[in-house]
């Protein structure tokens, strides 16, 4: 037993106070009945583990907080690390970098207060490196053996060898691995130490706390403003997660561009709302007033006067004005320019990171246990020459049948609660209609919010609430199906999740937006002929001011909604399970509650945590890019999130996770390409919406063709747009109940008045509209795609002065390997002289000594 008094609870070494902990295994001991083989297993696994180098140490359970939880200890010597290094190709410093900077950013005095201290930002200084060797020892900088390698790199190298390391032999095949052993509940958990607490700095002996310095000045709200510290990041989690912050930095520093441009839209929009001659005429009580319009439902619902939405007709000229052209084309620009500057960004961060020559983590592209576990043959690996396990592909087809059934069956019930969302606005717009018409106490609000306005923010807000539920089980069904398609490696797992994921999560939360932009209002017929859905509810009309308030309402809603509910679900989700797990765990308050202990109690983070994180941002980029000409304002909605989701998110990493295994990656992954689509089909969306949503088309008809006022080119455009419809032709299903002193009624189309001999038809006009919309969309989308496509030209990948640095830097290496050799090789030389001359006076000398003998 081991002195409590003297063992600090922020220790991260073995008991001598030398040997630092990389890794550390927990498990409970289980008494059923099999309990033994789980104990011969562990046992098996950690005599291994010695066979390998490493070195282990053991807390019984009576030094726990619990009482039941044993710890494993375990710590890589240097021998083994330099082992792994060599075999993992980690790339080590040689010598300090003296490439000069490049030129500082002008506006760098400007930008100071958003700046981060230099020993933060730049923890070390750059070197230039090589691919560690053991027999070159001579060539790194080793001034210190046990820092030489950090943290991250020591707990991958033990994760390295966990993942590999045998711990049985069934049948003739050595089974092996940790995740399979906590897959069998064999060990409880797995995981690397943080350096120690993350509100205070560590104490000697223990090394610099470098969790402390991460939330001190990353995971800290009030630095909201603050650049992130990338390298620090990437050393003390590793790459895989680094290049995930500084995507969502930098997608939120593009953002902020779009967000002042769409902030601008929106300001014009309301600096010209009561300067619109639409709304004006709609408003005035001697135009709109005048005009009645035909019931929007059947039977209960009454005639009404236009001017009855003055108030909503105002809000739509707030999003639907002469500046929704400008941001549609805009974003399709900005789109292109983010991802070709991305690229830029990702290959810059390849150099300064080691990535140049990477190849696929090799962790990724080992099989994974489960499918070993199923495999029943094997077959001759053509690269390695060696029998590994092998699935035909008539045993998969049954489960790839399964996983398309599945993921088609949720995507149809998706589109079924959007149906059953429609059915619900069908039948409650009567309602709303009847009783806002009815009760006098309800003229004040019936003023801001007409029952069409009423019905689409319930529907909304009933839509986002199913789109939730939806998503809650949908997530967990779709990790299940993943695993029993029994995919081969760790990247074809994530691979295959993510095409599942992303294809159910793009339907559920576009579908509704989809039809109220596309659908809603396009097929409703007219007055005595209109369309049904299921022959019993009548279809949807838009506002008499068109439908794109309603997509804005749609949009607002569903976009702000999950942002909220993300970041709220992010923070308190792992907060409370936390302190839960502490509430059971912390029985006796006398024993120590050492540093393994304290990270046993956090949560994991998981091998799809960052999947999540991707998904989510790659969901909100819908938002931004594929409706953004309906809502100008959403790229600064998101701008917010995501100035809150990065503090969200280091928050998590550094106070409420485990510290996961570190992982090198070079870029986004699948996400690069997800996005690249997303922005090909946020051309054509926002073309189709801003031709067939907003009402910018027609204005423009009616202002080149058939306006008669040259001073004020659009007065009596509502009149205009507003076609007749003789109340005598209603039918008993639609006509409302009792009579009225009025002929005739308007409603919104393009179509000849009953008096004409092909009445009700669409008129010239209606065509003049359609053709109008149909050349906008082709002439938008070409002018679009050409600029996108001159820009990805213009713009190389990798810039010039990153392809110049790489090239100096490989230089530089090669030329210092070659100095290193050619030097050992003349010490070489230099001692085989000495000693051959040696040799030769040994020699002399005998001979002088037999003459003189003589």
């Amino acid at each position: 037993m081991f002195k409590k008094c003297l063992q600090s609870k922020d220790s991260i070494f073995f008991r001598d106070g030398v040997r630092q902990i990389d890794f550390v295994l927990s498990y409970v001991d289980d008494i059923k009945k099999d309990g033994d083989i789980k104990m011969e297993r562990r046992r098996e696994f950690e005599v291994n583990l010695r066979k390998t180098g490493l070195e282990l140490e053991t807390e019984d359970k009576r030094d726990s907080e619990d009482g039941k939880t044993y710890f494993v200890k375990i710590h890589a010597p240097w021998e083994v690390l330099i082992t792994y290094a060599e075999v993992l190709g980690m790339k080590m410093p040689i010598r300090e970098n003296d490439i000069p900077p490049p030129d500082p950013n002008p506006f760098s005095c400007v930008l100071g207060p958003l700046k981060l201290k230099k020993s933060v930002k730049h923890p070390h200084p750059e070197y230039f490196t090589a691919q560690f060797t053991r027999h070159r020892q001579e060539l790194f900088l080793i001034e210190d053996e046990s820092t030489f390698f950090p943290s991250s790199a020591r707990n991958r190298i033990v994760y390295y060898i966990l993942s590999r390391c045998p711990f049985s032999t069934d049948e003739g095949k050595k089974r092996f691995g940790i995740e399979r052993l906590l897959n069998s509940k064999i060990y409880s958990s797995a995981f690397p130490l943080h350096d120690g607490q993350y509100w205070k700095p560590s104490e000697p002996p223990n090394p610099v706390n470098e969790r402390h310095v991460l939330h001190k000045n990353w995971a800290r709200f009030s630095y909201f403003y603050k650049e992130q510290p990338l390298n620090l990041i990437r050393k003390y989690y590793g790459e895989k997660i680094g290049i995930y912050f500084v995507f969502l930095g930098f997608y939120t520093e593009m953002l902020s561009y779009a967000a002042v441009v769409g902030l601008a839209c929106f300001v014009y929009g309301l600096l010209s709302m009561e300067g619109d001659s639409s709304s004006r005429e709609i408003c005035d009580p001697e135009i709109g007033g005048q005009i009645i319009m035909c019931p929007l439902c059947d039977q209960l619902c009454d005639y009404w006067r236009l001017n009855t939405t003055c108030l909503a007709s105002k809000f739509f000229h707030l999003f639907d004005n002469e500046s929704t052209v400008f941001f549609a084309i805009f974003m399709g620009i900005w789109v292109t320019l983010f991802l070709e500057f991305w690229k830029q960004r990702q290959a810059k961060l390849e150099y300064e990171w080691d990535m140049v020559d990477f190849e696929e983590e090799q962790q990724q592209l080992q099989l994974r246990p489960e499918f070993e576990a199923m495999c029943k043959h094997r077959k001759l690996n053509t690269v390695t020459k060696e029998m590994e396990p092998h699935m035909p592909l008539y045993s998969r087809i049954p489960w790839y049948l399964l996983s398309g059934a599945t993921v088609t069956l949720w995507m149809s019930l998706v589109i079924a609660s959007m149906i059953a969302v429609i059915v619900y606005r069908l039948s409650v717009y009567a309602t709303f209609a009847t009783l806002m018409e009815s009760e006098a106490t309800l003229e004040p609000v019936r003023r801001i919010l007409t029952p069409q306005l009423t019905t689409s923010l319930t529907g909304s807000c009933l839509n986002f609430i199913v789109i939730l539920i939806l998503n809650f089980f949908y997530e967990k069904i779709s990790a299940w199906i993943t695993k029993m398609e029994i995919p081969r490696t760790y990247q074809e797992y994530e691979s295959s999740l993510t095409l599942k994921m992303f294809l159910f999560q793009f339907v559920n939360y576009y579908s509704s937006i989809f039809y109220v932009a596309f659908f809603k209002g396009k097929f409703v017929g007219y007055p005595g002929k209109y369309t049904y859905m299921f022959n019993i509810w009548r279809s949807e009309e838009c506002d008499p001011a068109g439908c794109l308030i309603e997509l804005t309402t749609q949009l607002t809603i569903i976009m702000f909604g999950k942002q909220i509910f993300g970041n709220i679900k992010e923070a308190i989700y792992p907060l409370a399970l936390n302190w839960w797990r502490r509430r059971k765990t912390r029985t006796n308050s006398e024993k120590l509650y050492s540093r393994w202990e304290q990270d046993h109690d956090l949560e994991s983070f998981g091998n799809l945590g960052l999947f999540y994180e991707y998904l989510e941002t790659v969901i909100q980029f819908g938002f931004v890019t594929l409706f953004v000409a309906s809502f100008p304002l959403a790229p600064l909605l998101a701008l917010l999130n995501n100035i809150i989701e990065i503090r969200v998110d280091a928050w998590k990493l550094t106070t409420q996770y485990r510290r996961p295994v570190a992982a090198k990656a070079h870029s986004i992954g699948v996400w690069q390409d997800i996005l690249y689509g997303m922005a090909v089909l946020s051309v054509a969306t926002n073309a189709f919406i801003v031709a067939f949503t907003s009402d910018i088309i027609p204005r423009l008809v009616y202002f080149y063709a058939y306006s008669t006022n040259a001073a004020e080119p659009l007065k009596g455009y509502v009149n205009n747009s507003l076609s007749v419809f003789l109340i005598a032709d209603f039918t008993n299903r639609t006509a409302p109940a009792g009579k009225r002193d009025i002929l005739t009624c308007r409603y919104r189309d393009y179509r000849y008045p009953p008096e004409h001999e092909s009445k009700y038809s669409p008129n010239m006009q209606f065509w003049h509209v359609l053709a109008a919309k149909m050349t906008f969309i082709i002439v938008i989308e070409h002018v679009v795609f050409l600029v996108k496509f001159l820009l990805a030209w213009m713009i190389p990948d990798v810039p010039k002065d990153v392809v110049e640095r790489i090239k100096r830097e490989k230089l530089m290496t090669v030329k210092i390997l070659h100095d290193f050799e050619l030097n050992k090789l003349k010490e070489n030389l230099r001692i085989n002289s000495d000693l051959f001359a040696k040799e030769v006076m040994i020699q002399e000398n005998k001979v002088q000594l037999a003459k003189s003998t003589m």
